[in-house]
């Protein structure tokens, strides 16, 4: 004959996972409709990203930028930097570093870093830097000379 007490304890556990599984069924129900609808909503929200990434080219190519970039940044163009492309630049116009560095508004020793590889100019200077990419030897020493002209502003004291 079996032991009352295993039979009661049986019993028991049986009818707790009964009242259990009772009183969570709405919360499990629940869960999934809010797992569904969560599915949902990040579906929506790629075919939304899709569509504006969509619209933001279109957008691009009509305004004559790149195709890639947004609409509000299509006319400042990203400009590679090449430590070794400096150093050509430089020597093909038959610039010193001084020189280089003065049609460019910085010292030699920024030049030097440049093209060493430890540091990249910032965006004004790369501007600068991409115009004399297009530029010839006698454009370069005209520039040149008329900055050598032009008396720099006096600093301040401290």
């Amino acid at each position: 004959m079996a032991n009352i007490a295993g039979v009661l304890r049986d019993e028991i556990s049986r009818l707790s996972r009964r009242e259990i599984r009772k009183a969570t069924e709405s919360t499990k129900k629940a869960t999934n409709q809010h797992r569904r609808a969560i599915a949902m909503l990040k579906s929506h929200v790629s075919a939304l990203t899709r569509q504006v990434l969509a619209l933001t080219r279109a957008v691009g190519r009509f305004q004559g930028g790149s195709p890639d970039a947004p609409a509000s940044s299509s006319s400042t163009k990203k400009i590679r930097f090449v430590a070794k492309g400096l150093r050509a630049n430089r020597t093909r116009l038959g610039l010193s570093a001084g020189e280089f560095g003065r049609l460019v508004g910085v010292s030699a020793n920024s030049v030097y870093a440049w093209e060493a590889g430890t540091t990249t100019p910032r965006r004004e200077q790369l501007t600068k830097i991409a115009a004399l990419r297009t530029m010839g030897k006698r454009e370069a020493a005209k520039r040149l000379e008329a900055a050598r002209n032009t008396k720099p502003a006096a600093r301040r004291k401290r």
